[in-house]
């Protein structure tokens, strides 16, 4: 079947949960799905779960077949990947390089730059569970966006195919991108641990289900604090409605 205009055909690569997300979302907007590498047969029941037609294959054939080549993986393992594939001289001139990493810009993809490559960071700002879940909080997602500017926008179309929404980080702004992220995730993890332990040894069987509609009236409440400027839902109803 021949690609419609402007479609791309992607190849993930890297052991981060986002990588079926949007392999799966990627595929929803009309992009040719090339490959997963899935080393493992964990990863493997992954990609079969999120996207259950999704060939198997080796780094290198990801790479050299495809226009987008993902790199699904978090910081410390990122600079490796980017390492290993440079040093195997597997990157194709002109193709689209995107990572999800948080902490990093595009600068860590320098040595694939000189090689012809066009580098993206992309990263979705949400707790990823490598579930279908996830194709659900994709959809709601802001996503930070790095790349050079002639770039820029495509980065941010492909955000909005995802179904998130693009909010651009400067380059040298990712560590502490990375870093907002972080405190706020093991933070809220650590806080409702505490709570539910306590609530536990009180006889409370489901302390999860007691404090979840208040734990999400809180945040809801917190962000809305932190953010007065944004308008309310209402607002996005038209009078016509």
């Amino acid at each position: 079947m021949a690609r419609r205009d402007g479609r791309l055909g992607v190849g993930i690569i890297g052991a981060a949960p986002i990588g079926p997300v949007l392999a799966n979302a990627l595929a929803g907007a009309g992009h040719a799905l090339i490959g997963i590498a899935a080393e493992d047969e964990h990863a493997r029941e992954r990609v079969e779960a999120i996207v259950p037609d999704a060939p198997i294959l080796d780094e290198a054939h990801i790479v050299e077949r495809s226009e987008l080549v993902v790199l699904a993986c978090d910081d410390d393992e990122l600079p490796g990947l980017v390492e290993r594939l440079t040093e195997a001289h597997a990157w194709v001139q002109g193709q689209l390089v995107l990572h999800t990493a948080p902490g990093y810009g595009t600068a860590i993809l320098a040595r694939a730059f000189d090689a012809g490559v066009i580098p993206l960071a992309v990263h979705p700002a949400f707790d990823v569970t490598g579930t279908s879940l996830d194709l659900t909080r994709l959809r709601e997602a802001w996503c930070a966006v790095t790349a050079p500017r002639p770039v820029l926008p495509i980065a941010q179309a492909l955000v909005v195919e995802l179904g998130g929404e693009p909010v651009i980080i400067a380059e040298e702004d990712r560590a502490t991108y990375a870093d907002a992220l972080a405190a706020a995730t093991s933070f809220t993890r650590s806080v409702i641990k505490q709570s539910t332990e306590a609530l536990a040894g009180i006889g409370v069987e489901t302390p999860g289900f007691l404090i979840s509609s208040l734990v999400r009236s809180a945040v809801d409440n917190a962000l809305a604090d932190a953010s007065p400027h944004l308008p309310e839902p209402d607002d996005f109803v038209s009078d016509d409605l």
